[in-house]
Parts: structure tokens; C-alpha cells; sequence
């Protein structure tokens, strides 16, 4: 079982000290990965904390890390420029020596989306065609038409260093996700699962993807999971058993003063697994 932090972006987290301390104290503590999130604006409100860019973000975890594994997700994709985002996530993967896994999503805020420019109606089509255009650019293709994005005699260089490019998570729980990550991903990932729930969700997305054929050079899924809260090692050693290969500790809600605790009782947990 690997376990991941997530929200090392937000709240306090956003000063650079605290942040950088934090991401070492994770990286010392056995973590396999720092995973930030993309909401890049919200309805005002509550449930709206400061949160810094998601790509500026893992740009600094790289620099104050070396051995942990760094993972944007999220990525919500459809609100995103592929051609641009290609190259920022080639540059990621570059600058952390092949440390960078990517989990996209369709979105589901509504206003956020239209901030950016795009239907809730499209976002799903954007991105399948978004996904299909980075990896043309990753594989040096220099052509690509599609409904929403087309290019033609242009490359990128250099390549990622994670080849044919960084693993693709997809996240979800709906048909749509479910299919989607059996086609074009190295994993997927349900958010907010008990042990309960992750049964419940790891049997839907098997009835779902009955049929549907998987590229044999993807290997197998990988199930990656956000639990309600951090788990003890029994309950750690019940989602094993169900086949997840990762979980993701999520801090919202963790009183700041509560959180270098937590990395560490989650240090404790890894020992113990």
C-alpha cells in the first residue's frame, strides 16, 4: 500500500515556509506522494480557502523535495489550453527527474467552468480530445485535429522524462470516469470512499467497463482512493485487500496545529502496513 498527502496547497499551507517544511516532513515521514488539487476560481462562499495555482505549486514542491513522488489532482482538464498544458506538465516532469504522476477530471463546478470558457455540456468531449492531443504531443506527433483543438507542423521538445509520458490517473465516479480510465489510463481514483464505498465503486466500475477494451501497454488499473479521514493500520490492510494500491490523505478540516501530527501518525501507519 503507498500512501499520498493532499492539500499541502491550501489553508496556512500557502506560505512558502510552511509549505516547503511540510512537504520535507511528508517526503521523511515515507510518503509516496504530495498530490495538489485544481480549482482555479470558485463561487464565493465558504468551502473556498486560499489555494495556490496547482502547477505553480508542484513547480515548488519539486524544488524542496527530491525523492517523493509529486501529483496534480484533479487537474480539472476540459478548462485547461492542452498545447500549453503539455508542455507545463513535460516541464514538471523534467525539473523532478520523472516524479510526477497527472489525474485529470471532466469538472463539475459549473461557474468555474464558464470562467474559463467552457460548457458544462462539452466538458466531457473536451476532455477526451484534450487527452488525445497531449499525448499526440508527447509522442512527437506533428499533427492533430480535433473538434476543440487542431495543431499542424509544430513539436514540443524536450520529451517527458516518464516515457511515453507522465501515468494518467483519471478521476470520477461516474460511467463516463469509469470508461475513461479503462481506455486511457494507468489508474483511477474515488474520492471521499470508506471501505464500504470503495467495494461499492470498485463494483461499478468493473460492471462498467465489462467489454470495454484496455490498451494492453497500459498495464494494469491502478486504484488509487481519498479516505473520509486517515486510517489506522487494519483499516489500511481492509482497503488492501479490496485492491487499492494508494491512498490519499486529505487535510481539509485538520486544525493546522493538528497537521505535522497527523503526517506523522500516517508515518506510523506505513511502518506498521
Amino acid at each position: 500500500m503507498k500512501f499520498g498527502l493532499y492539500g499541502l496547497h491550501r489553508d496556512r499551507n500557502v506560505e512558502p515556509g510552511v509549505l516547503a517544511r511540510r512537504a520535507r516532513l511528508a517526503e521523511e515521514a515515507g510518503f509516496e506522494s504530495l498530490w495538489v488539487g485544481d480549482h482555479i476560481a470558485l463561487p464565493a462562499g465558504e468551502g473556498n480557502p486560499p489555494r495556490l495555482e496547482a502547477l505553480v505549486a508542484l513547480s515548488y514542491l519539486a524544488a524542496v523535495t527530491s525523492r517523493v513522488r509529486l501529483g496534480v489532482g484533479l487537474i480539472v482538464l476540459p478548462q485547461r489550453q492542452p498545447v500549453l498544458l503539455a508542455k507545463q506538465l513535460t516541464s514538471l516532469d523534467v525539473l523532478s527527474a520523472g516524479r510526477l504522476t497527472v489525474a485529470v477530471g471532466a469538472g463539475y463546478v459549473e461557474p468555474e467552468l464558464n470562467a474559463m470558457g467552457v460548457s458544462l455540456a462539452e466538458r466531457g468531449a473536451r476532455t477526451d480530445e484534450y487527452l488525445a492531443a497531449m499525448r499526440a504531443l508527447w509522442d512527437a506527433a506533428p499533427a492533430f485535429t480535433g473538434r476543440f483543438v487542431s495543431f499542424s507542423g509544430v513539436v514540443q521538445h524536450p520529451s517527458p522524462v516518464q516515457r511515453p509520458h507522465p501515468p494518467i490517473v483519471v478521476g470520477g465516479h461516474s460511467t463516463a470516469a469509469y470508461r475513461r480510465a479503462v481506455r486511457h489510463g494507468n489508474g483511477w481514483y474515488g474520492w471521499g470512499l470508506d471501505v464500504t464505498g470503495t467495494e461499492r465503486a470498485l463494483r461499478e466500475l468493473a460492471e462498467t467497463t465489462r467489454g470495454v477494451q484496455r490498451p494492453a501497454g497500459l498495464g494494469e488499473l491502478e486504484i488509487t482512493i481519498t479516505p473520509p479521514g486517515p486510517p489506522d493500520p487494519d483499516t489500511a490492510r481492509r482497503y488492501a485487500d479490496l485492491g487499492v494500491d494508494r491512498l490519499i490523505i486529505e487535510l481539509e478540516g485538520i486544525e493546522d496545529a493538528a497537521v505535522d501530527g497527523v503526517i506523522a501518525s500516517v508515518g506510523d501507519t506505513l511502518a506498521r502496513t
